[in-house]
């Protein structure tokens, strides 16, 4: 049913209405001749059974009416609803996309200028590090002595410490610019980290650092700096950090020297550093420095093999050296010099009360032991035979036989040692009297201390004098 009909509907009935409340004044003939027959009993039910109709009627159209109006209004909601969900589903999808776009946006932002600073600090980098790869390739001796002392050769080349031959390590990234540099004058192209799949899907990516390590090499770059990783933990840096701070201003100074009365300074520098790059890339080595091929492969470059202390402090009183220290006055020739008797003195003394305690310990401690050992066990085999000759003793002298050549060897090494103490006091002191114990005393010792080694795989733990390796490794 439409507004219409209920409007013309409505107005029927009240026109009904009013045809009952005008006066009779303003009906027709018929009518009052009608009205005057009805008696008044009449009247009232006729209007009784009008106003019941019309009630009717209106309850009825007002139900209809009402019915119409909730199945539109009920319609227009669904609409409404249905229009709004479409409407909120677009404006979600375009927002995922937005906040999608954005994300990847952003990262991709994050990785420009991330790949923008690693191409800065790479190129800040190179400009630098030719002129620690000069200062290192220049006194790489120098070097060696400064992280010398005696305990230190027991150490360098093993026990994952660096070899004693001095190398730089730069990694992939940077070898490969210098490789570009050395190779066309010009590095047009860097590598790059990427990033670590862990496997893990809750676990974010990790970037990948372009450059890698080398734990054998004595002087590697790590990123943003190098490590000189030769000195020895008894000693101090005070001196290290002075020859290593003296070796690279004296090249930059070297540089700055030259790059000053440069017309074009861009091309210069680029010039300098292509220079530098192919005069002393001999000194990079990124492979294993514990091998006999790194030892074969240094030789055939021209890089210093210094194996001891004693062998290396002569490099500080080198005339070069001298001069590049009272240059930057850091250090005169007579401190140099002297600093090379104290260190003379040092080794020689260091090597001195080893090879002494050494003696001592042998003559009061092990041989006695082994001895009261080899009594025992002699004593066992003689008690056995005594007790069953069939039984078989062939264990027990086998070890006797070994004891007792051991021991021989010990005492041999033991007597030979003590002369050649002996005869280094005798020599005169600083460099003669260092090398006599490098090169008489200290082979030696390493004699003594093999039979000995071995003396303790074969002695009970019970009668052994000293603390086993075992014992100081792994007991409490």
């Amino acid at each position: 049913m439409t507004a219409l009909e209920v409007v013309l509907i409505i107005v029927g009935i009240i026109c009904v209405l009013l045809s009952f409340v005008v006066k009779e004044d303003d009906l027709n003939i018929d009518i009052k001749e009608i009205s005057a027959e009805l008696t008044e009993v009449q009247k009232e039910k006729i209007k009784s059974q009008i106003n019941s109709i019309i009630d009717e009627e209106i309850s009825d159209i007002s139900e209809k009416t009402e019915a119409k109006l909730d199945s539109i209004s009920n319609t227009k909601i669904l609409e409404m609803n249905e229009y709004a969900d479409n409407v909120l589903g677009e404006i979600n999808r375009n927002h995922n996309e937005v906040v999608f776009l954005y994300d990847m946006l952003n990262e991709k932002a994050k990785d420009i200028k991330s790949t923008v600073k690693d191409v800065n600090i790479t190129k800040r980098q190179v400009e630098k590090i030719h002129a620690e790869v000069k200062a290192v390739d220049d006194n790489a001796a120098l070097l060696r002595a400064s992280a010398s002392c005696p305990g230190n050769d027991q150490r360098l080349g093993g026990n994952e410490a660096p070899p004693a031959i001095i190398s730089v390590f730069l990694g992939e990234q940077l070898e490969d610019i210098l490789a570009q540099i050395k190779e066309n004058g010009v590095a047009t192209e860097s590598k790059q980290g990427g990033r670590i799949d862990t496997g893990v899907h809750t676990l974010p990516a990790f970037r990948k650092d372009a450059t890698d390590r080398n734990r054998t090499s004595p002087f590697a770059f790590t990123g943003n700096k190098f490590e000189f990783r030769t000195v020895g933990s008894s000693m101090s840096i005070a001196g290290v950090n002075a020859i290593l701070n003296t070796i690279v201003s004296d090249v930059l100074c070297e540089f700055a020297d030259e790059l000053e009365k440069a017309e074009d300074f861009e091309k210069a520098v680029r010039d300098l550093i292509a220079k530098t790059v192919r005069e002393h890339d001999r000194i990079i080595f990124s492979g294993n420095g514990y091998s006999e091929e790194w030892v074969k492969e240094a030789e055939r470059r021209g890089l210093p093999n210094i194996p001891s202390m004693v062998e290396a402090i002569p490099a500080l009183t080198e005339e070069r050296v001298i001069r590049m220290f009272e240059k930057h006055k850091v250090f005169s020739a007579a401190e140099l010099h002297s600093r090379a008797e104290i260190q003379y003195e040092i080794y020689s003394k260091a090597i001195n009360i080893e090879a002494r305690t050494m003696l001592d310990m042998a003559a009061k401690q092990y041989i006695p032991a082994v001895i009261q050992y080899a009594t025992e066990l002699a004593n066992s085999i003689n008690s056995i035979r005594q007790a069953c000759p069939e039984a078989e003793v062939s264990v027990q002298t086998s070890i006797l036989k070994e004891l007792s050549t051991l021991l021989t060897d010990a005492k041999k090494a033991r007597e030979t040692l003590a002369v050649r103490v002996e005869e280094a006091m005798k020599k005169p002191e600083g460099q003669e009297r260092g090398l006599f114990f490098r090169k008489s005393v200290v082979p030696v010792m390493e004699e003594l201390r093999s039979p000995i080694d071995k003396l303790e795989m074969l002695v009970p733990k019970n009668a052994w004098p000293v603390p086993s390796y075992g014992d100081l490794l792994f007991e409490q």
